[in-house]
């Protein structure tokens, strides 16, 4: 990409579309191109088709989805398929209909078989049934995957799809009931360090900037304490989701962004075909090759907080997937490796996370 190429990021406000945009700019990119939901939503054919005829981008990110943990998938199964397909659709059509150069698909390691084979290969896509938790949003990742490849084939695009594993950083969401598991854990064990401590004060500025269970500065201390108890959050002990055994890949959010921006620079689709007339599973892993359980991570991040209570975990919730660890010798052989540990990445989460709380 030239420093002067016109970029569009899509989700530029996300966990990751914030640290590519982040990644650009530091980088010299001054030509970039960015929407709110509020002024593009994606979902809307006409409007994505519109905006790309205006702006004509030569080169897009496609960081927007529609995305949560464990919980949020059960849920709002329907949201998560039918929102993420309309995303990659429309942004994937009006790419090569407005003549963009190039596109970077973010998917997820979700889209693996849940029993594949550890670490997983990009060629165990689609070899066994995947995880029923987050089932539709991997169709939906999937989906997305095979349209960059048929776009290529047929249309002679350069479509790349990049797979990164379970991603933390700044501008995630610590949501107690939407989050990933290391904000979702990090928000509760932060909140019970505050009941722990009576800091009614940094407690209350959190709850100001991301607010729970209709909670506001009016409300009663006692009532606070009421409200938080459904999810786990008490003074004494924090109760998380699950049994603590599984093991899980990290990535620090701006390390996936360097990633991404080193692939859209130095590799092409055609750097990714393989051998043989069947021409798949051209999407490239982004992780670590580093896993660590769940238990593990929960106890780095009270050290990170300074909690002292008890963490208890609740084995009548689901543990998702039991190992899901990402084989990045792809990647490797592409030039990029990671730098950031999980223990130094959850210091940096937390010290982002307290300076936007004290800002309130």
């Amino acid at each position: 990409m030239k420093q002067d190429a016109l970029i569009y990021i899509a989700g530029h406000k996300g966990l990751v579309g914030s640290a590519i945009l982040r990644t650009l700019q530091k980088k010299g990119y001054a030509n970039l191109i960015f929407r709110t939901h509020a002024e593009l939503d994606l979902t809307r054919q006409a409007d994505v088709n519109r905006f790309f005829a205006t702006h004509q981008p030569e080169y897009v990110f496609l960081a927007a989805a529609y995305v949560g943990g464990i919980l949020a998938n059960l849920t709002y199964r329907a949201d998560f398929i039918y929102i993420n397909l309309m995303i990659q659709s429309n942004v994937i059509r009006a790419a090569y209909a407005n003549g963009a150069k190039k596109l970077l698909f973010l998917g997820s390691t979700c889209i693996y078989p849940r029993n594949a084979p550890q670490p997983m290969r990009e060629d165990s896509l689609l070899a066994s049934p995947l995880e029923y938790t987050n089932e539709p949003y991997a169709i939906a990742k999937i989906a997305g995957i095979n349209m960059c490849e048929s776009f290529n084939l047929q249309y002679g695009t350069n479509y790349i799809s990049v797979m990164p594993t379970n991603l933390y950083g700044p501008n995630d969401n610590f949501s107690p009931e939407t989050s990933h598991v290391i904000p979702g854990m990090m928000r509760k064990i932060h909140l019970a360090h505050c009941l722990r401590r009576q800091d009614w004060e940094l407690l209350r500025q959190d709850l100001l900037l991301r607010p729970i269970n209709g909670i506001t500065p009016e409300t009663s201390r006692q009532e606070i304490i009421a409200k938080l108890h459904p999810y786990g959050i008490r003074a004494e002990h924090v109760s998380l989701w699950g049994t603590g055994q599984p093991l899980r890949e990290f990535l620090w959010s701006e390390e996936m962004a360097d990633a991404s921006v080193y692939i859209m620079e130095n590799v092409n689709f055609s750097d990714l075909k393989p051998a043989e007339n069947e021409i798949r599973n051209t999407h490239i892993n982004i992780g670590t090759g580093i896993e660590t359980s769940i238990r593990e991570v929960a106890e780095q991040i009270k050290n990170a907080v300074g909690y002292e209570g008890e963490l208890y975990f609740d084995p009548s919730k689901p543990d998702g997937t039991l190992r899901k660890l990402t084989d990045v010798s792809k990647l490797h052989a592409l030039g990029w490796r990671h730098s950031i540990e999980i223990n130094e990445g959850i210091k940096r989460l937390y010290t982002w996370y307290l300076n936007q709380i004290k800002t309130v």
